[in-house]
């Protein structure tokens, strides 16, 4: 009987690491989805400015200041707009991750729940037929 109780808590402890090293898996995975799109959007971003200022660094006169003006606005909304999906892809893969992580944790909780009440019983039954 008190070796079913010493052993339980060494079998919940590797449940519970198990639980966690897959648990970090799964962070550092979203991690890595999250920092990906960062850098793709920066590169875009930098690539559109790039652009953007070696075409505002040719005007010359108000007429093609006047020209230009559209592409200005433009190069605003589009930059808004992609920061904008960014952020929303961002959060979507934040939820994802979380939404995994609490999965695992109460699977974990279940498992070990389930664990805890069969080695009780077992435990019952065999003190019963010791008495």
């Amino acid at each position: 009987m008190f070796e079913q109780i010493n052993i339980q808590p060494l079998a919940l402890s590797k449940n519970y690491t198990d639980a966690f090293v897959k648990a970090q898996g799964l962070a550092l995975a979203g991690f890595e989805r999250i920092t990906e799109l960062n850098l793709k959007t920066f590169e875009d971003r930098v690539k559109a400015s790039v652009d953007f200022w070696s075409a505002a660094a040719e005007v010359r006169d108000i007429e093609a200041a006047q020209a230009f003006w559209p592409k200005s606005a433009k190069f605003v909304k589009e930059s808004a707009e992609k920061l904008y999906a960014n952020g929303q892809e961002v959060l979507g893969v934040s939820l994802k991750t979380s939404e995994a992580i609490g999965s695992l944790a109460k699977s974990s909780f279940d498992a070990t729940t389930q664990q805890v009440n069969d080695t009780l019983t077992k435990t019952v039954k065999a003190g019963k037929k010791a008495a």
